[in-house]
């Protein structure tokens, strides 16, 4: 047993309106966001299985052909291969369960659906 907190795992610094702390298992891994209003996480898919948790701020959520805004404690399922992306409407902290673990995440790299400089809600 391995017993963590967040603000000692490490945080990264994706762009100027993204952070990130991940910890993984062997089956899932869990993202810890932190999103400045404005930020946007382009349109993507992935075979991974990804559900949202709303921890505070609003996020404006599109799955699919489907739009909402979450809001603290509000939860949203997107399954494997779905396309979807994110708008923060106001500083936002989101924890995504992925399953199995993102191997592209794990080795470091910035996603290219992390458009830099775009602020759309500014």
């Amino acid at each position: 047993m391995k017993k963590y907190q967040w603000n000692a795992v490490p945080l990264e610094q994706l762009n100027e309106k993204v952070r990130r702390r991940m910890i993984a298992g062997t089956n899932e891994m869990l993202v810890q966001w932190e999103f400045v209003r404005g930020a946007h996480v382009g349109r993507h898919s992935h075979p991974h299985e990804q559900i949202v948790v709303m921890l505070q701020g609003r996020l404006k959520l599109t799955v699919g052909n489907s739009e909402t805004v979450m809001g603290p404690d509000d939860i949203v399922v997107i399954p494997p291969h779905v396309v979807h992306e994110a708008e923060a409407l106001e500083d936002t902290v989101v924890t995504d369960i992925f399953s199995p673990p993102r191997e592209d995440f794990l080795t470091g790299g910035t996603p290219e659906y992390f458009e830099r400089g775009r602020s759309p809600a500014s």
